[in-house]
């Protein structure tokens, strides 16, 4: 992969900014003409460093108004577990973001619901699809206090 300069830099707080960008507004943003501009993007799409663009939705005015975190603690662990988990967690589509983390769990979900009865319902599919017995617990987010997509690249 190519070093990243302070021009890609700039370059992706900018698309991350604002996907939507063209390329001929992009390059006046960071100083370049069309051309060289387009070619940085596509060089870093090629090698993965973009991986798409996004259109960021409200979730309040889709309806999806419970926010919930819920911690997974596995009976016990092994490769094949954690395989099974990850492909019960990609088929569950409430589910935006699942990772396994260290520490006194073993999973950390984040999934945003229409309501408590929604919530009741992922957590029994949840539990249920996991290949051991498992114990969970909840949070369930009063307030956003911030969410950001971007990855903070400094201000080049």
């Amino acid at each position: 992969m190519t070093e990243l300069d302070r021009i890609d830099l700039k370059i992706l707080d900018a698309l991350q900014a604002q996907g939507r960008l063209s390329m001929t507004e992009l390059a006046e943003r960071v100083g370049l003409s069309a051309s060289p501009c387009t070619e940085r993007v596509r060089r870093m799409e090629r090698e993965g460093v973009i991986t798409g663009y996004h259109a960021h939705l409200h979730p309040q005015a889709l309806g999806r108004t419970l926010l919930v975190f819920v911690e997974v603690r596995l009976s016990s662990k092994s490769d094949e577990v954690f395989e099974k988990v990850r492909a019960a967690m990609q088929a569950l589509p409430e589910v935006m973001e699942c990772h396994l983390v260290s520490g006194s769990f073993d999973y950390l979900i984040k999934a945003r619901l229409k309501g408590m009865s929604d919530y009741r319902s992922l957590l029994g599919k949840l539990l249920k699809n996991i290949p051991v017995p498992a114990e969970s617990h909840s949070y369930v987010v009063m307030e956003e206090v911030k969410e950001s997509m971007q990855l903070a690249l400094g201000r080049a």
